[in-house]
């Protein structure tokens, strides 16, 4: 992976620390191990209002392309993930939601269906969503994420979508450059 994206992490949780989130924490060690730079972290409270400011504050800011968030995706009465980051989208991309649950009922079976992972897009910056487990984020990240945040992945990527404009963009350019 060449020039890494800007990946902001967020987890979300009433309970966990810097010290022992270690779901936070694979997620930074896994965005910087596969070339990419850890812009921004953060732990905050299970609190819609709280969650929008943070994530409203860095789909604001140009030098955050991607946004990580674990936590809050369930359905007890403190998870509010969904409630709170859905109305920031302009645009929902609900494929990665249908694939997670996909993939995640292959380790956990119909459990699955208890979970809430989504993402969007908003101001061109995208925000990924999943469960707090490790083992929920070491999925997202290894089956999904690794390489739609590469931009040689083919057919297509988000951070190819996300810095050159689209596949086709990208296409354009390698023709124009004498590429094959």
């Amino acid at each position: 992976m060449t020039d890494g994206l800007n990946i902001a992490v967020l987890t979300v949780s009433d309970s966990r620390t810097f010290e022992n989130d270690t779901s936070g924490q694979y997620l930074c060690d896994a965005l910087t191990e596969a070339g990419h730079k850890l812009a921004k972290r953060h732990l905050e409270k299970d609190d819609v209002y709280q969650l929008r400011a943070v994530i409203s504050a860095w789909i604001a800011d140009p030098e955050v392309e991607i946004v990580l968030v674990t936590g809050g995706t369930g359905f007890t009465t403190r998870d509010s993930t969904p409630e709170a980051l859905t109305p920031l989208f302009d645009v929902d991309i609900t494929g990665f939601g249908e694939l997670f649950r996909q993939l995640s009922y292959e380790e956990i079976g119909t459990s699955t269906v208890q979970s809430r992972a989504f993402a969007g897009m908003a101001n061109s910056t995208i925000v990924f969503c999943m469960p707090g487990s490790t083992g929920a984020c070491k999925t997202a990240w290894s089956r999904i994420l690794l390489q739609q945040l590469d931009i040689n992945n083919r057919p297509c990527n988000f951070a190819e979508l996300l810095r050159e404009g689209g596949h086709f963009a990208h296409a354009a350019q390698q023709i124009e450059d004498g590429a094959t």
